[in-house]
């Protein structure tokens, strides 16, 4: 099914959520899951916004909770729908961030493990199916809003970007 005609058969409740990825020359900091949705892949660091929560406080507060370092320097570069429709309960309004400067250093937690690459060798194949399309242009200092239909494999079914920021 086509993004476009999926929307038109459904009204959708979304989770607000963040990734953050920190970024330092040509290195991006990537992490990968240990539990929870998501588990075995690679990622930026990132989760649920609170109640009484902006989006900006949850990005701070799942880095420190996370990967322990405190965001200085964030800026809100995408917007991301997730539309999954055999598991709508995941369906997600994501807010990305680009993390320049931090305080503490990328340490493993519970939840998450923090490695460094090389922002042209990235592990795509141990990431979502999506992220080889946007993260590309994240990286590249883009500013967009794109929207992912996922199939029953949870492998990109069809997608949108547009170029701006909200």
């Amino acid at each position: 099914m086509k993004l476009s005609e999926y929307k038109k058969l459904n009204n959708f409740r979304f989770k607000e959520t963040t990734i953050s990825f920190l970024v330092k020359n040509n290195q991006v900091l990537l992490a990968m899951k240990k539990r929870g949705f998501g588990v075995g892949k690679w990622n930026g660091v990132g989760g649920k916004k609170m109640p009484n929560e902006s989006i900006l406080q949850t990005a701070t507060r799942e880095a420190k909770e996370e990967i322990m370092v405190e965001p200085i320097t964030i800026r809100h570069c995408a917007t991301i729908y997730f539309y999954l429709p055999h598991d709508p309960e995941h369906n997600q309004k994501t807010s990305i961030f680009i993390v320049n400067k931090w305080k503490g250093k990328p340490t493993e937690t519970e939840e998450m493990s923090p490695r460094w690459f090389n922002k042209f060798q990235i592990p795509y194949e141990s990431m979502w199916s999506d992220d080889s399309i946007w993260l590309p242009k994240l990286l590249n200092n883009e500013n967009f809003t794109a929207e992912f239909l996922f199939d029953k494999d949870n492998k990109v079914a069809d997608y949108l970007i547009t170029d701006n920021v909200k």
